[in-house]
């Protein structure tokens, strides 16, 4: 039988009935012909809930704690669809993500998989059970447990997908798809039935919420495609696949903004070899993934450097590049959280000229300042002030007709 790997979010087991509907759900699928593996998040807002009594408790959380507290949420939500398929009379069992063979790297809260032996699930679907795996979470070579960060758990489902070969890795939300923009900030937004996992990259990592980029990487490095679906209906949602170079491309696929992000800027840094590359390196070496960058002219023999960081990482990419201050020679370190990204993603833009400029004139249009500027083939992102990113993406979505 070919082999469906189900991942549910928060949304989908929020509560007794919502994992009661899953239980169905599952059971359905394997009365159509399939074998199911089933990934699930921790309940609702648990994670939220356990972050909050980690600070209630502590002002000091030592990552490896904060990960053996975080992927209790999990657990929970595994254990209870088991019994739930065992109320249908389904035989099902559960899995962490160490006992399901989610071998990760030994960085605490964001750990990389590095590994999945996944023995275990494949003997119980021998066997014709329904292995309920808990995602998020796996377990170090230093055998400590790990939490995979946000989105995790798509990318635990795309890793067994891969591993065991299955037919498709179905992503089950409380949206219905991947739309052309929010629909709660753009209400006439359309639900997009088909994109390539080149513009799902570029829609993950400039804001897109429905799929966590890893796990979008991890399917487009092994060809696993995707079926984002609402968990409340049974009605097709969004296709990930591979790039189709006979259909014809839109320009632009969808508008994207991030509001999560924080702008840190050097002023007065020495113009030489060496100071970019030794900024960059510290922050890398503290786990800070860094995005927009921008320089701007040498004057006196002096510049400034701007860059765009998660707005988590913004206590220690201060630390860093303030340390950092008086081996490279710069004046002073600033930091601006009252930003935004709004970006433009579509393959189509590699072929139409005119997206900037169409995109820059609706901005100026609305009385928007765009203070940074970045762009790839098919992806052109600007950085705004937070309080006009929903104003710019309702004006670009409008612009580019996204909703006709």
């Amino acid at each position: 039988m070919p082999l469906v790997v189900q991942k549910f979010g928060g949304t989908s087991v929020s509560d007794a009935d919502r994992i009661r509907a899953v239980a169905d759900h599952v059971v359905r699928t394997r009365r159509n012909g399939h074998q199911v593996v089933a990934v699930v998040s921790a309940m609702g807002k648990t994670t939220d809930d356990l972050l909050r009594l980690a600070g209630d408790v502590s002002h000091v959380q030592p990552p490896r704690e904060l990960d053996m507290l975080l992927t209790a949420g999990e657990r929970v939500s595994m254990a209870l669809l088991v019994m739930a398929l065992a109320d249908q009379g389904v035989d099902a069992v559960s899995f962490t993500g160490s006992q399901a063979g989610i071998i990760t790297d030994n960085t605490h809260t964001k750990a990389k998989i590095i590994e999945v032996r996944g023995d275990r699930l494949r003997q119980a679907l021998a066997e014709g059970r329904v292995p309920v795996v808990a995602g998020f979470q796996g377990v170090s070579t230093d055998r400590d447990v790990t939490t995979l960060g946000r989105g995790g758990s798509d990318t635990t489902a795309v890793a067994l997908a891969a591993t065991m070969g299955a037919e498709v890795c179905e992503i089950y939300t409380d949206v219905s798809g991947v739309f052309t923009a929010d629909p709660r900030i753009v209400p006439w937004a359309k639900r997009i039935g088909k994109v390539s996992f080149e513009e799902m990259l570029d829609v993950s990592a400039s804001g897109g919420r429905v799929l966590a980029l890893r796990s979008v990487e991890f399917a487009r490095n092994h060809h696993v495609p995707l079926h984002v679906r609402s968990s409340f209906t049974w009605e097709p949602g969004t296709w990930v696949v591979e790039e189709d170079p006979s259909m014809e491309e839109a320009v632009v696929t969808a508008v994207t903004h991030d509001t999560s992000e924080a702008k840190v800027t050097l002023t007065g840094v020495p113009d030489k070899p060496g100071i970019a590359a030794r900024i960059f390196r510290a922050l890398a070496d503290r786990h800070v993934n860094v995005d927009t960058i921008v320089q701007n002219v040498s004057v006196h023999g002096t510049t400034d450097i701007s860059f765009t960081v998660p707005r988590d990482d913004l206590a220690p990419s201060l630390e860093v590049t303030r340390g950092l201050l008086p081996e490279i020679g710069a004046s002073e370190v600033l930091a601006d959280s009252d930003i935004a990204k709004v970006s433009l993603v579509g393959a189509g833009m590699r072929t139409h000229p005119g997206v900037s400029a169409t995109m820059f004139e609706t901005l100026a249009e609305q009385g928007v300042n765009i203070e940074m500027i970045s762009t790839s083939a098919i992806r052109i992102s600007c950085v705004v002030r937070a309080d006009r990113v929903e104003d710019a993406v309702r004006a670009l979505h409008d612009a580019f007709e996204l909703g006709s």
